[in-house]
């Protein structure tokens, strides 16, 4: 295909401004008037061809004929003659047009019509496929802090903020910049940055990032970076990078097309003139001979089977929730050796879950939970939804409470009107450690719950613990099998996370995966992104999150959780998986190794077809009739084989 050669890219979605060849008023041509053209080339040449098995004037059927070459043929006939005088190259479409009024001049209306139309069907379906821009860039700015509130209330822009500045933010209040707690708690959704699913607590000398999340609890906030170099900052500038630093690669056909069409037309020209002019030959004969060549070696069905193989794919993908913006991520999703998968909501759910109800001292687990429902009634901390569903589905009704007090950072106490109104005390170690009397058992539960990767909450009755709860992430049903399928591949899956070492390995060691990243920030996950691209050329990554779209577009091929993840993540990666469903990261990659497979096939079929028409064509042994009928018959089978990638299983 003829592709605009003065094109700046911007990342993957390779974002063009076009050179004077596609120019419209500054803008490239319009993909609605190109798709309406070729549609109406499609039925003028379906209207002359059936109409010549009627007894309709012959004048009409060749007039729809020229109009069928007309409206296909605009941006054909421009497209050649501007690469012809501006940029002094012999494109596909200068074969294409001299080829179709080559057949015009040798009367073969029909065939002129019909090397223009389908050769304006692949260049839509190439379009179509390819064309897809993404908001990624805008996206992150419109989501990113635009004030900030001072210490003596004044509401100021973020840009005007300055290191050693202090900022306040109020419960429910993103934060503005980044920064260290100088005074108050809170829990801090952090998921923006680090993509971890349960919120950081906040207490005093901790550190803060702009664009997070402040839940609950009042801070007061000493700024450490100013707003152009916070951490969000830098991932908006880390996407930018990673887009503009990567070229697409070239297609197959324009690399051939730049050696194919000065060759074909060369070798028209010689046989055109040498036998009439040095050996005294009929010129009407060789003339025929030359257009005859020039008619076979429109390359319809060479340009019809990447297009149409890639088209057949998207639409199949699609079909499975797998939404592929262009075809140049089926070829790179072929060569794809190491698969980095984000931790929370891509192989976890990102819904925390009690896992393990463990007592002590006597107590039973219906206590516990009765006790730990009771005070979380009151609590406003993530978690305690997730208890309270827990409790809930076990049919236990929770103790009745009163005198409730939010230990911010730490947890709550309450005392029981069931119980002696004795005070009870949910929350972690430290919190339950201040007010009852912990023993080695305990402690050494904590630390193997904690290992494991789970959040631990204690509760207490007077001075015992009655027992903990282990909150988890819940990993993903078809995780494991999604890693198996993949390693049946010789395919290796990694895993990078801004969740703790424990919690990390905890899920590569129950998927299997033996490379295991963690505690990363954005630009870390880059670096390692970097690193494992070095190492296997070919690197996909799976994520979701704010935090993942920079190693999404570094990434050889970036593969977003669609349904739960964020617009960023979706609007920076090349595929979405719109069901999140990871199970088809394998299946993606392997309908990509399935479309290269195809797209060589009917590449090695459209040129072994047309190289022996040719060579018989040179001898004038095969009639224009016979050589459009191979012609057709190769494009036909280039059509059916790829129309397979559709039902692709």
């Amino acid at each position: 295909m003829d592709h605009c050669k003065n094109k700046k890219y911007s990342g993957k979605n390779t974002n063009q401004v076009a050179c004077d060849d596609c120019k419209n008023d500054g803008k490239q041509p319009d993909i609605l008037t190109k798709k309406n053209l070729t549609i109406a080339s499609g039925i003028l040449f379906g209207l002359a061809y059936l109409a010549e098995f009627t007894a309709l004037e012959p004048k009409i059927i060749l007039g729809l004929y020229i109009l069928s070459i007309l409206a296909g043929g605009i941006f054909v006939f421009r497209s050649a003659l501007n690469g012809l005088l501006k940029q002094r190259f012999l494109n596909i479409n200068f074969l294409v047009s001299i080829a179709s009024i080559g057949a015009l001049y040798i009367g073969q209306y029909a065939e002129a019509a019909a090397v223009i139309f389908f050769f304006m069907l692949a260049e839509f379906f190439e379009d179509f496929g390819v064309e897809r821009s993404r908001r990624a860039l805008e996206t992150l700015i419109k989501k990113s802090p635009k004030t900030a509130i001072l210490a003596d209330g004044k509401k100021v822009p973020v840009e005007m903020v300055k290191i050693g500045d202090v900022v306040i933010v109020r419960p429910g209040d993103m934060i503005p910049i980044d920064g260290k707690v100088i005074k108050g708690l809170s829990s801090v959704d952090e998921a923006t940055i680090t993509g971890e699913s349960v919120p950081a607590d906040k207490r005093i000398n901790d550190s803060v990032f702009a664009g997070t999340l402040n839940l609950n609890g009042y801070l007061e906030i000493e700024v450490i970076k100013e707003s152009k170099d916070s951490t969000f900052s830098k991932i908006i500038e880390l996407v930018e990078k990673a887009q503009t630093s990567r070229a697409p690669a070239q297609e197959f056909l324009d690399r051939f097309a730049k050696y194919y069409t000065p060759v074909i037309v060369g070798i028209a020209l010689l046989i055109a003139t040498i036998p009439p002019f040095l050996f005294s030959e009929p010129f009407g004969v060789w003339l025929y001979r030359a257009l005859v060549l020039l008619v076979i070696a429109c390359p319809c069905a060479l340009v019809i089977s990447t297009p149409v193989a890639i088209a057949s794919a998207i639409g199949g993908a699609s079909r499975k929730g797998i939404l592929i913006k262009g075809g140049r991520f089926l070829e790179l999703l072929s060569k794809i050796k190491a698969v980095a998968f984000d931790k929370t909501k891509t192989l976890t759910y990102g819904q925390p879950i009690v896992t393990d109800v463990i007592t002590f001292n006597g107590y039973s687990e219906e206590e516990v939970l009765a006790d730990a429902a009771g005070i979380e009634t009151f609590s406003s901390h993530p978690l305690s939804q997730s208890i309270l569903e827990f409790v809930q589905g076990k049919g236990v009704t929770p103790h009745v409470m009163h005198k409730y007090l939010n230990v911010v950072g730490k947890g709550g106490k309450a005392t029981c009107l069931v119980c002696n109104d004795l005070e009870h005390c949910i929350g972690n170690l430290k919190m339950i450690e201040a007010h009852s009397s912990t023993t080695e058992e305990i402690i050494e539960k904590v630390e193997a719950l904690e290992k494991q990767g789970k959040t631990v909450i204690l509760i207490s009755e007077g001075n015992q613990v009655m027992g903990a709860l282990a909150i988890s992430d819940k990993i993903r049903d078809e995780s494991k099998q999604t890693i198996a399928d993949l390693r049946r591949m010789n395919i290796v899956s990694a895993i990078l996370t801004g969740d703790n070492v424990h919690t990390a390995q905890y899920v590569a060691d129950s998927l299997g995966i033996k490379d295991v990243y963690a505690s990363l920030l954005p630009d870390e996950k880059v670096k390692k992104i970097e690193e494992l691209k070095n190492k296997y050329q070919a690197v996909a990554m799976v994520g979701d999150g704010v935090n993942d779209a920079p190693s999404l577009v570094t990434s050889n091929v970036g593969i977003a959780m669609g349904a739960g993840g964020s617009d960023v993540a979706i609007e920076s990666a090349d595929i979405a998986l719109m069901n999140s469903n990871i199970s088809n990261v394998p299946i993606a990659i392997a309908l990509g190794q399935k479309t290269m497979r195809t797209i060589k096939q009917n590449i090695t079929a459209a040129l072994g077809v047309k190289a022996i028409v040719m060579i018989l064509a040179l001898f004038g042994l095969v009639h224009l009739e016979w050589a459009i009928g191979a012609d057709s018959g190769v494009a036909i089978l280039v059509i059916l084989n790829s129309l397979r990638l559709f039902k692709y299983e």
